[in-house]
């Protein structure tokens, strides 16, 4: 039988599969076991209390779905309280992750949830940065390096950066976030999209735009994983419209350690232990003995590779 496990930073995980932020919550241990998951990634908490974006939230699109949640939080005492204790009951390391509004304020945030109980932290740097006029502080790399940087000033706990795939150059957004002392990256989150209703002519979501998940984001998200492995050498969780074990597969190929699964487990609550089992299945059959081999692993032909990549970054 093949061996799952996967190291991400210092991290060692029974399989590279977990859930990821905001499409996950306790209940989930009805439908599968969540000791056989090789994270337990929380939703977003943020410092202060938030009560989220208008109604509608959720829109569903071809291939996928439209969210503008909006993180909603009522702090890190209720979180610390009532959301965290429930999951830190499993043998599976537990990931938090945390949003906030400006650079510093990251900084304290991830000092303040730097808990024993937590194996690591996610930094969604993907939300809105009010020093730059809400736009997303991963957009671009110096913005990037700020937030990152202040993360590491705050704390020795490892941490990990989710990254946005609206980012232009996102070879370089990686870098910065390398260099200013992420342990790894997530790759990525969803894509700005907006749907209406033809009868009303409003915009399906309250809060007019929102981010499109599913399938019809996966190619983008493995095109972007495959170009962050080329670029940066601390490891990549990938996470853009996993749905199967063959998706969970091609991520790794592509540069990717282990991978986040989201709206599929709207659709179907044991979609997560579905895909540990057919990657169990996928090393057996081709006869793979470990599963970290898979990573990075994609056969290209060099010289049209680093032309597709020079394009990328002129493009970029």
């Amino acid at each position: 039988m093949a061996n799952l496990n996967v190291r991400v930073g210092d991290l060692t995980l029974r399989n590279p599969v977990m859930p990821a932020s905001g499409c996950f919550a306790i209940e989930y241990r009805e439908a599968m076991d969540l000791n056989q998951l090789g994270a337990l990634v929380i939703k977003s908490v943020s410092p202060k209390s938030r009560a989220g974006n208008p109604t509608p939230r959720v829109a569903e699109t071809y291939s996928g779905m439209l969210n503008s949640i909006g993180i909603p939080s009522k702090g890190f005492d209720y979180y610390r309280r009532e959301v965290l204790p429930p999951y830190t009951r499993y043998d599976t390391p537990v990931i938090v992750s945390i949003s906030a509004d400006t650079a510093e304020e990251f900084g304290a945030a991830c000092a303040e949830m730097s808990l024993p109980e937590v194996a690591a932290i996610e930094a969604n740097i993907s939300c809105p940065n009010l020093e730059a006029d809400g736009m997303a502080f991963a957009m671009l790399p110096e913005t990037t390096y700020k937030a990152v940087a202040a993360i590491r000033r705050s704390t020795k706990h490892p941490f990990w950066v989710k990254l946005t795939p609206n980012a232009g150059d996102i070879a370089a957004v990686a870098r910065a976030a390398e260099e200013a002392g992420a342990d790894a990256i997530v790759m990525g989150n969803t894509v700005l999209g907006m749907a209406i209703d033809i009868r009303t002519r409003k915009p399906k979501l309250g809060n007019v735009m929102g981010g499109l998940s599913g399938p019809a984001i996966k190619p983008i998200s493995l095109r972007m994983v495959h170009q962050c492995y080329r670029a940066v050498r601390i490891p990549i969780i990938g996470c853009g419209g996993i749905q199967s074990a063959e998706d969970a597969v091609e991520f790794m190929l592509a540069g990717a350690s282990a991978v986040q699964v989201g709206t599929a487990s709207f659709r179907d609550p044991a979609a997560m232990q579905k895909i540990i089992d057919g990657l169990q299945a996928y090393c057996d059959e081709t006869g793979i003995a470990s599963i970290c081999d898979l990573t990075g692993r994609v056969i290209l032909d060099r010289q049209l590779s680093d032309r597709w990549l020079r394009f990328a970054q002129q493009s970029g």
